[in-house]
């Protein structure tokens, strides 16, 4: 059985629809990213699946007893709190020696349980909030651009200690990211929001097509190289694209 199925759903804020006719599947063991510009729903489209935002219409259907994690874009902390990397796992439910210290080494810090949360840096805080999500072993783990404002090489660590949880776990993973070698390397599948799905499909199959040619452009500067993807195209044959990419690193 499917892990959660969105059945053409709408969400409508302020007056606005927000998305509409979203239809996806999410099976276990699978990675998808998605993709779109800045109000392209995608934010709106995370908080459905966790079930914090219920659709307009449409139908949301969840596997019984699924378990969310999530990682977000950011988590801003006081800096004089004295917290330790311990306290905070276990914030607001104790949390074991044993089951704090299996969640850091699955997000690849073990060795940080007893430092300040405010000594940590990005990439460090990053895990830390990655090993939060694991703590109760996620069915479906959703990351929010979670590496944003992260250097390039702490970006690539990150997402490849995504892919070890994902063999680890066997849990799928939907992740909001901009990074080309996320889309490239680590996705099982890519999905282009704007509103609605604009297209999607396995990262080698649209490789070579022209959508995604113009989404991500057809120069390289590694493997690392970030693109923020920006559109500008109409949809009234149901699959009109204008994409264009800017470079930013």
């Amino acid at each position: 059985m499917s892990l959660l199925t969105l059945t053409r759903i709408d969400v409508d804020q302020g007056g606005k629809q927000v998305l509409h006719d979203v239809s996806l599947t999410l099976e276990r063991g699978e990675i998808v990213t998605f993709v779109g510009p800045n109000g392209s729903g995608k934010s709106t489209l995370m908080r459905v699946l966790i079930g914090a935002i219920q659709p307009s219409r449409g139908k949301v259907t969840r596997s019984a007893g699924l378990k969310i994690g999530y990682v977000p874009q950011k988590l801003h902390l006081d800096p004089t709190l004295p917290l330790t990397v311990r306290r905070f796992l276990s914030l607001p439910v104790r949390v074991s020696h044993d089951k704090t210290h299996a969640a850091l080494e699955a997000a690849g810090v073990g060795h940080l349980c007893d430092r300040q949360m405010s000594d940590l840096s990005g990439g460090q805080f990053q895990r830390v909030l990655l090993a939060r999500a694991l703590l109760a072993k996620p069915d479906l783990l959703i990351l929010d651009e979670a590496t944003q404002g992260l250097d390039q090489p702490g970006s690539a660590d990150f997402y490849s200690q995504i892919e070890k949880v994902r063999r680890d776990l066997g849990c799928a993973i939907v992740m909001v990211s901009h990074e080309l070698h996320v889309v490239m390397a680590a996705s099982d599948r890519v999905i282009c929001l704007n509103g609605h799905i604009c297209c999607e499909g396995e990262p080698e199959h649209v490789a070579s097509a022209p959508e995604y040619r113009a989404l991500f452009g057809t120069g390289t500067h590694g493997a690392l190289a970030l693109y923020r993807h920006e559109h500008a195209h109409s949809h009234d044959d149901g699959c009109s694209h204008d994409h264009t990419h800017k470079e930013t690193a």
